[in-house]
């Protein structure tokens, strides 16, 4: 999945969506003009893959609430904190939903369902609060409303960045939090996972509790395929958190590793880091370092959320 600049793409980048390099588009404020625009802008993306003969793009965004919204004119009005029901929570999901859909996106990067230990935590608004039973609750709701309207949901950033010292986007962050009270934190997630939520979203911290290496979550198999697929039995679509940032920039074959680990989709957010990314990966599978069984796995996951979404 990958992010490009401008309101529209690049010649380079349409000839890679036709040829299938590509499988997902992110939609930031700045490739967003207006939402008549968005809509044509989506048509035309899709179009290029129709005519390489390949599935329909996942086509995403960031519509968390409050500030976090790529369409500024669309719902939720409110951020996460400010949601004070599961009826509100349920009501945010049908409208963003309905509103995404119209536009042509079809995977929604929300909702945040980290629980911050405090105020001073880097997501402030942006989560619901800081009671991981609520958060649960809340975020059921928002999940299963969106997806309602056939745009997948996706509970991002697992296992949670509520006692992060720090912005991952900012610098590579080590969670210290004993496993215990990261466990306590799962529960959102482990809701909406029951709930049938399409995707989640792995961060770039790095949990000692789960993974005594540090290495960022995202290229963690102990946290990927041993905490999210085995224990919590997630078997949709696992996604990346930007793969530009500190944490797994930082390490030599990071798109590979994620793959290992259990990644289906690697986000980046420009279309040089994707075409980087996609010849890592092209060649380790030709030469056998990556197993076709890992990426047939991956393709099958994402195969089967693109169907839905039709």
């Amino acid at each position: 999945m990958t992010g490009f600049s401008g309101t529209q793409p690049s010649a380079e980048l349409l000839a890679r969506v036709r040829a299938g390099e590509v499988g997902g588009i992110i939609l930031f404020g700045s490739n967003i003009a207006n939402d008549r625009s968005a809509r044509s802008l989506v048509a035309r993306l899709q179009s290029e893959a129709a005519a390489g003969g390949n599935p329909p793009l996942l086509i995403a965004t960031d519509q968390e609430g409050g500030e976090v919204r790529r369409f500024p004119d669309g719902p939720p009005d409110e951020a996460e904190a400010d949601v004070t029901s599961v009826g509100q929570a349920r009501a945010n999901g049908t409208a963003t939903g309905a509103f995404l859909r119209h536009v042509g996106v079809n995977v929604d990067l929300a909702p945040v369902l980290d629980s911050p230990s405090s105020p001073a935590n880097f997501l402030g608004s942006r989560a619901y609060g800081a009671d991981p039973s609520r958060n649960a609750a809340f975020g059921r709701a928002f999940v299963t409303a969106l997806q309602a309207q056939r745009v997948a949901a996706t509970a991002k950033h697992f296992p949670g960045l509520g006692t992060a010292p720090a912005n991952t986007d900012d610098g590579h962050v080590w969670i210290t939090t004993p496993k215990s009270q990261l466990d306590v934190r799962l529960a959102p997630f482990a809701a909406a996972v029951r709930a049938g939520v399409d995707l989640v979203m792995v961060s770039n911290a790095g949990y000692r509790g789960y993974d005594p290496s540090g290495l960022p979550a995202v290229l963690s198999r102990r946290i990927v395929n041993g905490l999210l697929r085995k224990r919590l039995g997630f078997r949709g679509v696992v996604i990346s958190d930007t793969m530009g940032a500190p944490g797994p920039s930082g390490h030599a074959d990071a798109a590979l590793v994620a793959v290992e680990a259990g990644t289906d989709v690697l986000l980046e957010l420009s279309d040089e880091q994707s075409t980087t990314a996609f010849r890592q990966l092209f060649a380790a599978a030709k030469s056998g370092k990556l197993p076709l069984a890992d990426l047939r796995a991956a393709d099958a996951r994402i195969a089967k959320l693109k169907s839905s979404l039709r």
